[in-house]
């Protein structure tokens, strides 16, 4: 079964970005992301829809 939520270290390998870079890009809301305690989780299909939105050409 594919996870649903992802961590940032797990979203920066998906993305081929350094984890420091991902975990910006979530602190600053570009990639959208939520709390469960200290840290950071990502949905997948959030993420897609990121993707979908880069892929656009709209700007993050």
């Amino acid at each position: 079964m594919e996870k649903e939520i992802m961590t940032v270290s797990q979203v920066a390998e998906y993305l081929q970005l350094s984890e420091m870079s991902t975990y910006k890009l979530v602190q600053e809301g570009k990639i959208p992301a939520f709390k469960i305690g200290r840290h950071w989780r990502v949905k997948k299909e959030d993420l897609s829809e990121f993707i979908e939105k880069l892929k656009k050409g709209e700007r993050i």
